[in-house]
């Protein structure tokens, strides 16, 4: 068994070492988790896996105005002598930094003329910690780096947007771009409808399985065709799905109680999925069909037959609607999850190989949402978001995203019970306002890239049953977030 050994700041407090624990270390052509366990101690925090290959170590670290984010390692070589934690996690940033400036200057950045002399004083302040290794002083100073570092990320991540927006607009002055959120069973009110419309030209529509046939065989489709009527009238764009989604909270409970054979629930999955898209043909073209399937193992499927079971259900929606548009959604697009799972498919294979079944999907669906977990992704910054994007590019169909962020760290009565946000803080974090920034940040940086085609917030009201705990537009009282009209200026700015 693999072993990597860390040595941690002396005096970190019991809760500071407990948000060290979902450290895992990552490797392979996508970067993606290898199964890991973290264990940490006073003063110590190892990592043990199966492999004995080099990797990265990504640990949850609190970065001064960044946040407590997932950072990471450069490549590391496993070794006796333990690395310093603090100096390692710094050069990973700092190199991170670095060559992400030199490839998008091959591409055609124009940096901006502070941008070189900000990344030069990033490195030596990296440079004067490694020196002063393994002394005391080595610590502040790879801390004084680390600040520096994903500081300067948001200046290069800022240049780089606005470069893309600039070039784009010389050819289109309005980008086709979808921008909008998903809707519950209730049609908005007067006031958030208006917010609605200045904000998006897209709205989409869940039919999550377990709001829609309640009991087998007896389907509750007033109030999403009445939302599917208010989308129309009100001329957006509508989109549909996810159909199916793994988290067990979104599934019919008399299926997950009766059903267990493959056969079986194939045969009840894509039913409800032609049935679906045969009553909203010629209305809804455009369909995520799943979500969370890379990553949750619904009624204990194994991969292959998970693979298979996606296969089958996009089928029976193809003959139900020979012109669909299939979407395939992946949670957790880094693929924390396997960290803890012993899973042969990262999402990045687990999409490569439905595309290379020759499914013919119109896009893939990342689920960026930040500070929620088991289903979320730990918080990150926007260099590392604009990563995870271009990664999934190489497949070459188009993105869609998903974005959500939490207003609060409140438990959430209509949300998901398996889910909590506990999984890292981005700025100081989860206030109304933090909320905007983020929404802003990431659905500016998603929208600029010319391979997403859509971007979409997870939901709109969280006082409607929902998945991802205080992540919704409008709160549980009533009141519309900041995060709309920051997502609206966006509209404004830059699309149809």
């Amino acid at each position: 068994m693999g072993a990597m050994q860390f040595l941690l700041p002396p005096g970190l407090s019991g809760p500071a070492l407990d948000e060290l624990k979902p450290a895992y270390v990552a490797g392979g052509q996508d970067n993606m988790p290898y199964l890991s366990q973290a264990i940490v101690e006073p003063g110590k925090l190892r990592l043990l896996r199966k492999e004995n290959e080099s990797g990265n170590v990504l640990v949850p670290w609190n970065v001064d105005r960044a946040g407590l984010l997932m950072n990471s390692t450069a490549t590391l070589i496993e070794q006796d002598a333990p690395y310093l934690l603090a100096l390692e996690l710094a050069r990973g940033k700092v190199n991170q930094l670095r060559n992400q400036m030199a490839d998008w200057m091959m591409g055609g950045l124009n940096a901006p003329l502070a941008l070189p002399g900000a990344i030069r004083e990033t490195t030596l302040s990296f440079a004067r910690a490694a020196a002063y290794a393994p002394a005391a002083e080595a610590l502040q100073l790879a801390q004084t780096a680390m600040t520096q570092a994903y500081a300067t990320a948001e200046q290069l991540v800022d240049a780089y947007i606005q470069q893309v927006f600039q070039f784009r607009h010389q050819r289109q002055p309005r980008l086709e771009t979808a921008l909008g959120c998903r809707l519950g069973t209730k049609v908005p009110s007067a006031t958030v409808a208006k917010a609605l419309t200045d904000a998006f030209n897209t709205v989409c529509l869940p039919l999550n399985w377990g709001t829609v046939e309640v009991a087998e065989n007896d389907y509750h489709w007033e109030p999403h065709d009445h939302a599917v009527d208010w989308a129309v009238a009100a001329g957006y764009h509508v989109v549909g799905g996810p159909l199916l989604d793994w988290q067990p909270s979104q599934l019919p409970a008399w299926l997950t109680l009766r059903e267990k054979s493959l056969a079986g629930i194939t045969s009840y999955t894509c039913n409800y999925a032609a049935t679906v898209v045969k009553r909203y043909r010629g209305r809804v073209r455009t369909w995520q069909l799943t979500a969370g399937t890379n990553s949750q193992s619904a009624f204990g499927l194994n991969e292959d037959e998970t693979l298979w079971l996606t296969l089958r259900i996009a089928e029976a929606m193809r003959q139900a609607d020979p012109h669909v548009e299939l979407v395939l959604g992946l949670a957790q697009p880094w693929g924390e999850y396997m960290a803890s799972q012993p899973l042969t498919n990262s999402p990045f294979v687990f999409a490569d190989k439905l595309i290379r079944t020759g499914l013919n999907l119109a896009g893939l669906n990342l689920e960026l949402v930040m500070g929620v977990r088991p289903r979320g992704s730990y918080c990150r910054d926007i260099l590392d978001a604009s990563r995870i994007m271009d990664l999934y590019s190489l497949l070459g169909v188009p993105l869609h995203i998903t974005l959500g962020f939490p207003s609060d760290a409140d438990k959430d009565a209509q949300a998901s019970p398996d889910l909590a946000v506990n999984a890292g803080r981005w700025r100081s974090g989860y206030t109304p306002e933090i909320q905007a920034e983020w929404a802003e940040a990431f659905a500016r940086l998603a929208l600029c890239k010319p391979a997403v085609k859509s971007v979409l917030w997870t939901h709109l009201d969280d006082a409607e049953p929902h998945l991802f705990p205080g992540c919704g537009l409008v709160n549980a009282k009533g009141d519309v977030q900041p995060a709309l009209a920051r997502l609206g200026q966006l509209r404004a700015a830059h699309l149809r």
